[in-house]
């Protein structure tokens, strides 16, 4: 039967894909976004926020420490990529979330597997400036790209979970002109070692209310996508990815901790009880790691990083965490 031998969980974050010199044009977007989330559930804009909580990290927000950063984040980057390559999975299973890419907001499914046998990214635009374009090539998206899928696995899946209660949308291709987007082609890009390991993408909303899962629920589906895996007769080796995450576009550091605090008990309890307020907007990617955690409560949490980068004195940017699960 399947065997879930590896869980994995990281930032998708354009931080990863740039040159630390880069990271300021990621600044620039916080200071005109208007709906920075808190953890209190508010949502505010960059002048908001200063007069909530003032400009306390002008010393963290500098180009040495961003080049400092970089280097850590891509040396545990590193790290995952060598605990996939020393698991030889034959299949990766990644828990996504789809940011009106394959879906649109008024047609988006709370969670969706998709079982074609191919999977094909979209390019993110046409004259883009150029650290976009580093991004979109980190990404998967500077073309279509072409990633293998894994259709007899994700079938069982899709029987496993509905005979487990889980009500699922389906896909098998792209709707014309659309593709998957950074949740999917991240991963594939920086972590598989230029190996073409078939992948299966589980698409879980969590930017689009109202149809997006609690924390408990989707650490409940979590245990039945492993039943799903394990009941499935095909003899393969499965790594469980979450991407995405942790906080942002305000990095919420006592939020992270206590997700990656909580990331090796396998009672899910921590988790399940985090407030759905806490996670909106990109901080709802929170929800794909707890989902993945629920799926690999067999293994125990081998490692995990976290480094929070704040991108403005005010304290804006993201909360980057990566986790190892395994045997």
């Amino acid at each position: 039967m399947a065997k879930i031998v590896l869980g994995i969980a990281t930032a998708h974050t354009p931080l990863l894909t740039l040159d630390s010199d880069e990271w300021y044009n990621r600044s620039l977007a916080d200071r005109k976004n208007s709906r920075l989330s808190l953890a209190d559930g508010r949502l505010v804009d960059y002048d908001e926020l200063v007069k909530l909580r003032g400009e306390p990290y002008a010393a963290d927000a500098t180009p040495e420490n961003y080049a400092r950063l970089a280097g850590i984040c891509q040396a545990h980057l590193d790290t995952l990529a060598g605990a996939l390559a020393k698991a030889n999975v034959d299949v990766v299973v990644i828990v996504g979330d789809d940011q009106a890419e394959l879906y649109r907001p008024g047609n988006m499914p709370a969670i969706a597997v998709y079982y074609g046998d191919t999977i094909l990214t979209h390019p993110m635009g046409e004259d883009l400036p150029d650290w976009m374009n580093q991004v979109a090539r980190g990404y998967a998206m500077d073309k279509v790209h072409a990633f293998p899928g894994h259709a007899g696995l994700a079938m069982d899946i899709i029987h496993g979970l509905i005979d487990r209660e889980v009500d699922l949308a389906i896909a098998d291709e792209n709707p014309e002109g659309r593709g998957f987007g950074h949740a999917f082609g991240f991963p594939a890009e920086r972590l598989f070692g230029g190996k073409d390991i078939p992948m299966i993408p589980v698409m879980l909303n969590t930017y689009f209310p109202p149809n997006v899962l609690s924390p408990s629920r989707c650490f409940s589906v979590g245990a039945k996508l492993r039943e799903a895996i394990e009941a499935s007769p095909l003899d393969l080796r499965v790594a469980v990815l979450a991407s995405g995450g942790l906080s942002h576009f305000v990095v919420e550091e006592e939020l992270d901790r206590t997700v990656m605090g909580a990331l090796g008990d396998p009672t899910g309890e921590a988790l399940s009880a985090i407030p759905r307020e806490a996670m909106l907007e990109g901080t709802s990617e929170i929800l794909n790691w707890i989902l993945t955690a629920g799926s690999v409560t067999h293994l125990p949490l081998k490692w995990s990083a976290y480094e929070p980068i704040r991108r403005t004195p005010a304290g804006t940017g993201i909360g980057c965490g990566f986790a190892i699960w395994s045997e």
